[in-house]
């Protein structure tokens, strides 16, 4: 059985969604946790509903887009943790769009979050982890950014190139202890899938051979053993979580 007993993950964008539920997941396996959200409210509450379960928690706020703000969030979870052995880069946005009306901004916007927040996150992390020579990074990725996929031009790039940075981060660090991977989930349920029309969901679950969507439970549960000691040897890959949409 997994066990993080007494290990310190930092999840970003983890004040909701899925990233709360990864947050969780690593707590019950205990895991203290360093939430960081933009939205203050969220960081606090998932920050208070995790430390109630009996493990720490620090609850930190600020922008993965901001090199400061991602410095200040490891520098907080060393001063009251005094150690960072996981990062799961979560945090990250869509703003859809057809190719041809899709702004500089919803480019700009996506990329910064979803990806150059990766890079900042895992560079202001990179030197705790290598002293210590140890660490899992977990990216979450997405199966567009596998396959792509029709008016998310900005979304796929972003993610694509998170897969293609785990990598890199991989070979970089191997050496030092450190492993990086990347999970990328497919139709899964949440508030904005929940916004679909039944016609769009029945398209989606046609394609799916278990013919079911993924909840956030079945991402976090891959993410938490990417982030133990038992995966010590998996590094530079990405798993899907897709019921099977792509192969």
């Amino acid at each position: 059985m997994m066990c993080l007993q007494d290990q310190v993950a930092i999840v970003t964008g983890s004040g909701g969604g899925i990233g709360e539920v990864i947050a969780k997941k690593l707590a019950s396996l205990g895991c203290n946790i360093v939430v960081n959200d933009i939205n203050a409210a969220g960081a606090e509450r998932v920050a208070a509903e995790i430390a109630a379960t009996g493990v720490r928690a620090l609850a930190t706020v600020g922008s993965v887009t901001n090199a400061d703000d991602c410095q200040k969030m490891v520098e907080a979870a060393m001063a009251e943790f005094g150690q960072v052995d996981i990062l799961v880069n979560n945090a990250g946005i869509t703003k859809d769009g057809l190719l041809l009306r899709m702004s500089e901004e919803q480019w700009d916007l996506v990329l910064d979050i979803n990806l150059k927040g990766a890079f900042l996150c895992t560079k202001a992390v990179a030197r705790v982890m290598m002293k210590a020579e140890y660490g899992r990074i977990v990216n979450i990725a997405s199966v567009v950014g596998v396959g792509g996929n029709a008016g998310q031009a900005n979304y796929a790039a972003s993610k694509g190139g998170m897969i293609a940075f785990t990598k890199s981060v991989a070979q970089e660090f191997g050496s030092r202890g450190i492993t990086a991977n990347s999970v990328a989930p497919g139709y899964i349920e949440t508030a904005m899938t929940h916004a679909l029309s039944d016609e769009a969901r029945e398209a989606w679950l046609t394609r799916i051979p278990l013919r079911r969507p993924g909840t956030p439970e079945d991402v976090a549960n891959v993410v938490a053993f990417l982030a133990s000691p038992e995966a010590g040897y998996v590094t530079g890959q990405c798993v899907n979580i897709d019921g099977g949409l792509i192969m």
